[in-house]
């Protein structure tokens, strides 16, 4: 096998490897004598078989596993030779024209990881903001929940009904005077205003009282979910059975266990856990970003496009799949298109980021444990139907890169504890508009960041700015770590009974 080096520049390699002829005979010949003695054929004895017989039989078999089996190795052996740590799975391309009893040749072509020298991590100095959950901030979210359980209680006869006020009803759907499946119910609840049904019909209902038959006209949306009824004009014949009006709700210990809790004081305690669990959350966040601001700003080696690409595909599906359920499509589109560039730099920040916190872990020993790894493939196999789920297991198990892509996230916030807790973090108390303020200046931060040599690109709309903030804010969390990796490296439709009149959201899905 001759290897020779064709291609040197930055972190791009590329090879030609030749592999001789005469040493594909051997080798098949070789597998020729392995699998004789269990050759069976007519006029002869069970391994007596000649071995020329035996070539003839399965040769062209024997010769395109032989052939494959030589490539992997030759690739292998490139990687060993050069000492080289591929970033992402190298390019191999075998020789056209290639005939049976002719040297093989191939094409290897690959980025290499780039030599990172581990960042002093002494004497990092970090701020930690620090926001306290008052009891002011516990009795407004204890509002909200009473807020979202409204109770309603029978109004006057004679009571019109208006915004606010809930009504009960019975109604049928026709299109051309023909009823509709699924466009029939009874003793429905619908709060006016609450935009619960499509547009136009709780409108009309506005000034109705109890006991009222009323026919209104309406047009389906026509997104609508269901094609036989999407863009169409719809008669509604309805009976008022009660119109409801707003009762105050108290937050008391009655209300509390209403909830299914013991008292009042009890929900206060479960809201306030969550409150801080929340902003405790938000001061993560807002201390990683610092770090990793840190981080960025003392390096600036050169990156394996390749996996600046696969990173960008990444967060540019995934702002696609965002902006097809958004109701101004057509606009998040454009304005994404014109700030690509911007999301180019994230996707290099990201791979640099990764490649940075891989090093600290391996210079500083941070591991996921065997049984760390256990519970992440598990609890990932829980997205699965019940029969997939040990398939799943079995394929993350047998295919190194679908076990680092898992594997990566809990890496990286393992290195960044490991950094949280070697670096000098001061507290600062501060307001939650505070914190949310410093979050969202250090993202601006990250995407105006001018690139060395290249031209700063124009500030975001604010309006993007929160489309680009988990972009921004981690490291190409799905490759790290970058070096270990590379190193082995979904029924029936439901009638529209429930749903005609439809609600809102269910039309902009």
């Amino acid at each position: 096998m001759q290897i020779k080096e064709t291609a040197n520049e930055g972190l791009k390699r590329a090879y030609a490897v030749t592999i001789a002829a005469k040493d594909i005979d051997a080798r098949i010949d070789s597998e020729v004598k392995k699998i004789a003695p269990q050759v069976k054929m007519p006029g002869f004895r069970p391994g007596k078989v000649p071995a020329n017989l035996v070539r003839k039989m399965h040769g062209e078999q024997l010769h395109a596993q032989t052939v494959n089996d030589m490539i992997r190795e030759s690739v292998d052996k490139v990687m060993a030779e050069n000492k080289l740590r591929p970033a992402m799975q190298p390019k191999v391309e075998f020789g056209e024209g290639y005939e049976e009893g002719k040297d093989a040749s191939l094409t290897v072509e690959l980025e290499v990881l780039p030599e990172v020298d581990a960042p002093e991590i002494e004497g990092l100095k970090l701020e930690r903001l620090m926001v306290p959950v008052t009891d002011e901030q516990v009795m407004e979210a204890v509002s909200r929940i009473a807020e979202g359980n409204k109770s309603y209680k029978d109004a006057p006869k004679t009571k019109k009904a208006a915004d606010g006020d809930q009504l009960i009803i019975d109604f049928v759907g026709s299109i051309d005077g023909v009823e509709f499946e699924g466009g029939k119910a009874e003793n429905t609840p619908l709060v006016i205003g609450s935009g619960q049904f499509i547009p136009g019909f709780e409108e009309q209902l506005t000034g109705v009282k109890t006991g009222d038959e009323k026919t209104i006209t309406v047009t389906f949306p026509a997104d609508y979910p269901a094609e036989h009824l999407a863009g169409k004009d719809a008669q509604f014949a309805i009976k008022v059975q009660q119109v409801k009006i707003e009762t105050e709700t108290k937050a008391d210990d009655e209300f509390a266990k209403n909830l299914g809790l013991e008292s009042l004081d009890k929900l206060k305690e479960l809201l306030r856990g969550q409150l801080e669990q929340e902003t405790a959350g938000l001061t993560r966040t807002q201390m990683k970003r610092q770090l990793l601001d840190k981080l960025a700003a003392g390096h600036d080696f050169a990156v394996p496009q390749g996996m600046v690409d696969a990173e960008f595909d990444q967060i540019w599906a995934q702002l696609q799949q965002e902006a097809a359920r958004a109701e101004d499509s057509a606009a998040m589109l454009k304005e994404m298109e014109d700030e690509k560039e911007d999301y180019r730099r994230i996707a290099e920040r990201r791979v640099r980021l990764g490649l940075l916190l891989s090093e600290i872990g391996q210079k500083n020993g941070v591991e996921v444990t065997a049984n760390e790894m256990q519970m992440l493939i598990q609890q990932a196999a829980q997205q699965y139907r019940a029969e997939d789920r040990q398939r799943f297991v079995d394929y993350v198990r047998s295919e190194p890169m679908a076990a680092a892509q898992l594997r990566a996230p809990l890496y990286e916030d393992k290195v960044v504890d490991f950094l949280f807790d070697k670096a000098e973090i001061t507290d600062r108390e501060v307001t939650r508009e505070e914190l949310e303020a410093a979050i969202e200046a250090e993202e601006d931060a990250v995407v105006d960041a001018k690139p060395a040599k290249k031209p700063a690109t124009k500030k975001p709309a604010a309006k993007k700015a929160s489309a680009k903030k988990e972009a921004a804010e981690k490291p190409a969390a799905k490759k790290a770590p970058a070096k270990k990796a590379a190193a082995k490296d979904e029924g029936e439709k439901k009638p529209a009974a429930k749903k005609a009149p439809a609600k809102k959201a269910a039309a902009k899905k």
